[in-house]
């Protein structure tokens, strides 16, 4: 197969569809990849790299869609990529459509089979493409919130660790899920008191196993949730529901019960963010503030940390793009359920419930379109 690795053209994103190490394992098991200049410098992997992995440098983003019958990607098609898709073409990214119906209109009128990572399974029910960027952004989300609290980017002026005789801040981490459990990891390592909110009692039994009496777990209602918002210095959005966009769980009139210079950081934010008052933001102007409660929603913040996110994810997503390549999508999606659940659009069709639900679109199950084609 002719696989294809374009350069992210996001706003500051600087991670790349795969590492020089995953295109050699393409390669090695008889593949082509095109990767195009410059897509990999930012994190220190230059064409000399890729050349030696076997792969062959293009200069245009539109050679690779011209050519490549599977494009590899990081974040969502940009409009001017979505442009040049064609019928029958695989890409193979981020998504997030629920949050995102232009995007999913734009994907069903090009006819691409569009694969996301983020709905992929693994046998425990897990996100096995999603999870290491949670685990990125979970720990990231710590690192920013504490630097919004520093009085110069307009907090309150609050060391998260706090000081002999000086108490810690208070840390609230909406859901318990792998973004969760990182950042209250995080926040516990530099020594916040951190309660962490979540609707599942065995899950917040499997926490409290786990960290003891460091961490404070709370089953999630909106009464406990406003109690919570009245001490907290930093709140951490981080709820999911698999391929659907986020509950709102913090509306504008509760931040009335915010001190004045604390923050939220939606998680979140690509599936739509779980706070009322949320839109996306970027790496260049991440913050905004509303009712003097200052908002960070950076919709990639692992391409923050690119080198590392980088590695991470090609980790994940090699063993996939392997099947996909050796077989064929339709080979690999009928051999692979996990795989299968990673089907978002299908030639013109949206095979994912949670968006179609979502986004008030026509649901075609990938099963029943996947019979139609064998």
């Amino acid at each position: 197969m002719l696989i294809g690795i374009p350069k992210e053209i996001k706003n500051h994103e600087y991670r790349v569809g795969l590492t020089p190490s995953g295109v050699k394992e393409l390669v090695k098991h008889g593949h082509q990849v095109l990767i195009q200049q410059y897509a990999g410098d930012a994190v220190g992997f230059t064409a000399h790299h890729y050349i030696g992995a076997g792969a062959q440098i293009v200069d245009s983003a539109q050679e690779i869609f011209q050519r490549a019958e599977m494009i590899i990607k990081v974040k969502e098609p940009q409009a001017s990529e979505i442009a040049q898709l064609r019928p029958g073409q695989i890409l193979f990214t981020y998504l997030h459509l629920a949050a995102d119906p232009e995007q999913t209109q734009g994907l069903l009128a090009s006819e691409c089979i569009a694969i996301a990572y983020e709905t992929v399974t693994d046998a425990r029910g897990g996100l096995p493409l999603l999870a290491p960027m949670s685990e990125v952004a979970g720990r990231m989300s710590i690192q920013a919130g504490a630097h919004c609290l520093e009085k110069t980017q307009g907090g309150s002026g609050i060391l998260l660790s706090g000081v002999p005789g000086v108490a810690p801040a208070n840390v609230v981490v909406l859901g318990g899920g792998v973004v969760g459990i990182n950042a209250a990891r995080m926040a516990l390592g530099l020594g916040a008191n951190v309660s962490l909110f979540d609707v599942s009692l065995a899950r917040l039994k499997e926490l409290d196993a786990q960290f003891g009496p460091q961490l404070t777990t709370l089953f999630s209602t909106t009464d406990a949730i406003e109690v919570a918002l009245a001490s907290a210095d930093l709140v951490i959005g981080a709820v999911l529901i698999p391929g659907a966009a986020a509950p709102k769980l913090i509306s504008r009139q509760m931040l009335k019960l915010m001190k004045p210079g604390s923050v939220l950081v939606d998680v979140a934010i690509d599936q739509g963010g779980c706070f009322e008052t949320s839109h996306a933001t970027t790496h260049e102007s991440p913050t905004y503030v509303i009712d003097n409660v200052i908002h960070y929603c950076v919709a990639n913040m692992p391409g923050g940390v690119a080198r590392t996110a980088t590695l991470a994810l090609t980790n994940a997503t090699l063993p996939f793009a392997l099947a996909l390549a050796n077989k064929g999508w339709q080979r690999a999606l009928q051999d692979d359920s996990h795989l299968r659940n990673g089907l978002n659009i299908c030639r013109g069709k949206l095979t994912y419930a949670a968006v179609a639900r979502d986004l008030e679109l026509d649901y075609t199950p990938s099963e029943q379109l996947l019979a139609t084609l064998i």
